[in-house]
């Protein structure tokens, strides 16, 4: 996938590590860019038959998790949609949620975008080259990181988005028929909103940034009602199973954003639900309670053998306490019962490669090239799969890797460099030496440009002077 063009945030990839994938955005912020399989999954499941529904493609819908305390989502152009944490903990349930997801899609629907004038003109490509950079950052890609963040500006200026009102109902009712489309009341958007009612009495500064970007009113919230009661499924509850998803994601982003000793404090263990436990397992794991985090672990693995995120929680913890070798079975079994989830076989590939271990290259080099092909553009995957290529001596290749690397995340200068660099390791005419030149010419240069380097690199070349007769 190319990430101009389709899944932009999706590119940069993730680190591996279970859970949740932070990238700092800046030193001074608590904002940073969150992967997480199992939360990913369960938004798109719930979101996707709403996607459909409003006419859009699912698969090119990027969904984006911030961690944010504040209560605030946006949408920009190229189909990206981001959620903060701070919101998401603030809904009181699955259709709450998910008609804030249907309410942003609107907005992706109707082609909305910043207000009109110059000032905005310029803020959609700052949005996106702040995002990128920051998420470049935790796919393991500092310097490119480094470089799209010092040509933009902090992630706090999401704020500065701005919608009209008109476009405010626009996106409700647009989200609100996709609701129905999909037989999801759209019940959800309406009280989440009513929760938030006093911020439209608030002075600016005083509001969420949510409710500063999207102008609220009780005239807007009382018309989305009567349009929304008008529905036929408006009294459709949320399932049991949802309700659990929901109550999961709240715990897992909790238990990974506060500090283990709140965690501990709001899932006491006389809690004895599912997320309560899930949520001290992680909050042991992060408070360095190795022994009591893989127990609590092994506890929930033994009710759900088969939950692939147990595992992976099982292969992080051993991971991060440098037993990399005790990792690959925790890790191998949750890609054995989620072989869909590229971020799973990055985290097997990467305990493989820490055992430093040449034997186990090549299966690491297996599942990154597997994770790679599931998502082309998860540049983590593409920079452990050129060290591991780099290890076997495959200079080559590893450049090329680092190519696809620094393409996912738009760095498209040093991109051009290391293509270049692989394609003169490379056997011509070859798959590899293909791809490489295909990533040259799209990241921008022309054959001229080409020949020119050749040009050099020949003139660079020493003389071969005969030997004397």
């Amino acid at each position: 996938m190319n990430w101009l063009t389709r899944h932009a945030a999706r590119l940069v990839g993730a680190a591996a590590v279970a859970g949740f994938v932070l990238a700092a955005a800046a030193p001074a912020s608590a904002q940073s860019a969150i992967r997480d399989t199992e939360i990913e999954s369960i938004i798109h499941d719930w979101a996707d038959p709403v996607f459909t529904g409003m006419g859009l493609e699912p698969s090119e819908i990027e969904i984006l998790l911030i961690n944010d305390g504040d209560l605030n989502a946006f949408a920009t152009r190229g189909r990206i949609m981001g959620l903060n944490t701070g919101l998401i903990l603030r809904t009181t349930s699955p259709n709450e949620l998910l008609g804030v997801i249907a309410h942003e899609a609107g907005h992706i629907r109707n082609r909305h975008t910043l207000r009109d004038g110059a000032r905005d003109a310029g803020m959609q490509p700052m949005l996106m080259t702040m995002a990128l950079g920051a998420l470049a950052i935790a796919a393991g890609a500092p310097d490119a990181g480094a470089v799209l963040l010092g040509n933009s500006q902090y992630f706090g200026t999401l704020s500065a988005l701005r919608y009209m009102t008109h476009q405010e109902g626009e996106a409700d009712n647009t989200g609100a028929r996709a609701l129905e489309a999909a037989g999801q009341s759209g019940r959800g958007l309406v009280t989440f909103f009513e929760n938030f009612r006093s911020q439209e009495v608030f002075s600016d500064a005083r509001r969420y940034p949510y409710f500063r970007s999207h102008p609220l009113s009780s005239d807007r919230i009382e018309n989305l009602r009567r349009f929304v009661s008008e529905q036929p499924s408006y009294d459709h509850r949320d399932s049991p199973e949802r309700m659990a998803q929901h109550a999961l994601i709240l715990a897992k982003i909790h238990a990974f954003m506060d500090h283990p000793r709140e965690t501990l404090r709001d899932y006491p263990e006389t809690d004895v639900a599912l997320p309560a436990r899930y949520a001290r397992a992680i909050a042991w794991y992060r408070d360095g309670q190795t022994d009591r985090a893989l127990a609590a672990v092994d506890a929930l693995l033994t009710e759900q053998p088969e939950n692939p995120y147990f595992w992976e929680l099982k292969g992080q913890i051993l991971f991060e306490e440098g037993r990399p070798e005790e990792a690959i079975g925790a890790h191998q079994r949750s890609v054995e019962i989620k072989p869909d989830a590229p971020l799973l076989r990055i985290n097997l590939a990467h305990a493989l490669i820490e055992t430093r271990d040449p034997a186990r290259l090549d299966a690491a080099v297996d599942q990154l090239k597997r994770a790679t092909a599931l998502e082309a553009d998860n540049s983590m995957g593409w920079r452990l799969l050129s060290q591991a290529y780099a290890s076997q001596g495959k200079e080559g290749e590893a450049r090329l890797a680092s190519a696809e690397m620094y393409f996912a995340i738009g760095a498209e200068r040093e991109a051009t460099q290391f293509a270049l660099r692989a394609r003169d390791m490379l056997d011509p005419g070859s798959a590899e030496w293909t791809r490489a030149m295909d990533i040259v010419f799209a990241s921008g240069a022309t054959q001229e440009d080409v020949d020119d380097v050749d040009r050099r690199n020949e003139r660079r070349r020493p003389a071969i002077v005969p030997a004397a007769g």
